[in-house]
C-alpha cells in the first residue's frame, strides 16, 4: 500500500454528517470515500491536460463557481444547458451553488410575484 499522508481540512458539519452515512451504508471509510474522489478528480484532470483537452477545466470551473453557465457554454462550444448539466453528471462533478444572498434574493422575487 502507499505511504500516506495526513492533513487538516475544514468540512461543513452537516456534509460531515452525510458523508458518515454514505461511508456506513457503503462499508467503508470518509477516508477511502475522500481518496478515492480526489484520485479521479486529479486523474481526470491530468488526463485532460495531457490530451490538450480543456474541458474538464472549464467545467471544474464551473463546478467551483469561477465561471457562469454562459462562460462555460461557451468554452465548451456549446450552448446548451442540457449538455452542460450531462457533462457535470459524466465527470463527477456537483452542480455549483448560488450565493445564499442570491437564493434569498431569487426566493422573494418569487414570493413578490405571489402577493
Amino acid at each position: 500500500m502507499a505511504k500516506t499522508v495526513n492533513f487538516t481540512g475544514a468540512v461543513d458539519p452537516v456534509l460531515l454528517q452525510r458523508a458518515k452515512v454514505v461511508a456506513a451504508k457503503a462499508q467503508t471509510s470518509i477516508n477511502a470515500l475522500f481518496n478515492a474522489e480526489l484520485r479521479y478528480l486529479v486523474e481526470t484532470f491530468e488526463a485532460g491536460e495531457a490530451s490538450g483537452n480543456q474541458n474538464f477545466r472549464a467545467l471544474l470551473d464551473f463546478s467551483l463557481g469561477r465561471a457562469d453557465e454562459a462562460s462555460t457554454l461557451q468554452a465548451l462550444g456549446t450552448d446548451s444547458a442540457e449538455d452542460l448539466f450531462l457533462l457535470m453528471a459524466q465527470s463527477h462533478l456537483p452542480m455549483p451553488r448560488l450565493p445564499d444572498a442570491t437564493t434569498r434574493a431569487m426566493v422573494d422575487s418569487l414570493h413578490a410575484l405571489v402577493s
